[in-house]
């Protein structure tokens, strides 16, 4: 038997499942087979004639088949929708006339901010760039408002946070923000911005910056207050840096809650606040701290975050990308349980982390080697995906290259564009920026040549 995974717009027709299986010689076989077992699939993927419908793509395993192409018991065949056909759905996914949907990626790049547009799962264009030369370590833009923030380190004046409600606009037009910036009581200076994340109140953003410390903005972020809650910690003495310094680089609100927040520090930790920041706990029981000597870690303060994100329908659900470990948390962000080990990734080491907004079983990894060697395992460029929350992870590779691959994906720089299905997007350090328009069924690579990718962030424009 092989087993089809079917696209979302195929999955009421096969009783709600989103992989069925079939057997026959050829994937065209299998396919009536299918018809048969679930006889409103009939005419969708074949036409009457038992040829392939014109906008649909048939992949066995990584490989671009036809419905004449021969598979075997255990292959994997995925149906895709191909980008010549319209796309529709949430977030704005579909033009009229059939045309494929637009997709806007801004790419945080260190030599500049490059805003590129084009068709969603197709090749994308620079439609224009911006702070060149710089590095802007983080870009956004506001799904609530449309605004859009970079954050830029220049190499002489330090950091700054910039706010447009073009991206595209002249480099003049960008405004600054008053912020973020410590109080003189504190003898501290930003040396990075990491993040900026929308909050869940009308105007509210949060910022997370290096030395680690969050900062909240109610006007949208063109002024910032420092939360002294968190860096008034008693502990913080003690907390230690990691390669990339002592930074926030993870903020998780809880969605109609302003009130609560988890955030991700590296290397202090996952904290939870419910009271806007006035309080927090430290969320670290279950994570094992392989980097720290098995006698030391009851005492270690050393948790190496290197992604946190909250599921968006249960926000009591939290996954973490850990510094050797992914993890899930059922309660918010306090305790973890271990779902990158013996799951069916070949290293459970890595950087970034994407979670599909509709589904809370759903979640992406990039693996890498080790600390000590981060580029993607055996040279092959593969996105992992779970549907089971992390019970069991399979590799996504329809499209990526799979040798000779050696490549570094850091932690902001793999996102989604909230569309159904599902459109991802990641840069390397490479400068290479590959899509999916079907939920990493299938990969293109959207545009080469980029200097060393440190963000991206996708949104399709409505």
């Amino acid at each position: 038997m092989a087993t089809f995974n079917l696209p979302t717009t195929l999955r009421p027709l096969a009783g709600g499942m989103d992989q069925v299986e079939a057997a026959g010689a050829t994937v065209g076989e299998a396919l009536r087979e299918l018809e048969r077992a679930h006889p409103r699939l009939a005419g969708w993927v074949l036409d009457e004639r038992g040829g392939l419908r014109p906008h649909v793509s048939l992949f066995v395993n990584d490989q671009l088949a036809a419905p004449e192409s021969p598979i075997a018991p255990g292959d994997e065949v995925h149906i895709v929708p191909a980008i010549s056909g319209g796309v529709g759905g949430r977030g704005g996914g579909g033009e009229g006339g059939g045309r494929p949907a637009k997709v806007e990626i801004l790419a945080g790049t260190r030599k500049g901010l490059f805003v590129l547009r084009g068709p969603r799962g197709g090749p994308l264009a620079v439609a224009a760039r911006r702070f060149a030369g710089q590095p802007v370590e983080y870009a956004m833009r506001d799904p609530r408002t449309g605004s859009c923030f970079a954050s830029v380190t220049h190499s002489h004046f330090g950091p700054h946070l910039f706010i447009a409600p073009d991206p595209a606009a002249a480099d003049d037009s960008w405004e600054q923000a008053a912020g973020p910036a410590f109080p003189a009581d504190t003898g501290a200076t930003v040396q990075r911005i990491w993040v900026v994340e929308p909050g869940s109140e009308e105007g509210e953003l949060w910022a997370g910056v290096a030395p680690a410390a969050l900062f909240r903005s109610g006007d949208g972020g063109r002024s910032w207050e420092l939360v002294r809650g968190l860096w008034d910690e008693p502990s913080r003495p003690d907390w230690q840096p990691g390669a990339g310094g002592l930074c926030l680089h993870s903020i998780c609100p809880w969605p109609g809650e302003p009130a609560r927040l988890a955030v991700g520090i590296s290397s202090a930790g996952v904290w939870v606040t419910e009271d806007g920041g006035k309080s927090w706990r430290r969320g670290t029981s279950g994570l094992v701290a392989r980097y720290v000597p098995e006698e030391a870690r009851a005492a270690s303060l050393s948790f190496c975050i290197h992604k946190l994100l909250r599921t968006q329908r249960e926000p009591a659900t939290l996954y973490l990308q850990f510094h050797g470990g992914v993890y899930r948390s059922d309660d918010a962000g306090l305790t973890w349980n271990d779902v990158g080990t013996g799951t069916g990734l070949p290293s459970d080491f890595g950087f970034p982390l994407v979670l599909d907004p509709q589904d809370p079983a759903r979640a992406f990894v990039i693996p890498l080697v080790a600390d000590a060697d981060r580029v993607t395992p055996e040279g092959r460029l593969r996105v992992y995906e779970t549907r089971d929350r992390g019970a069991s992870w399979r590799a996504l590779t329809a499209g990526l290259p799979q040798e000779n691959s050696y490549l570094t994906v850091l932690r902001q720089a793999f996102g989604h564009d909230g569309g159904d299905p599902l459109g991802l997007y990641f840069g390397a350090e490479s400068g290479d920026l590959y899509a999916s328009p079907d939920g990493g069924q299938t990969w293109s690579t959207a545009l080469a040549g980029l200097p060393p990718i440190l963000s991206v962030h996708a949104h399709i424009p409505g």
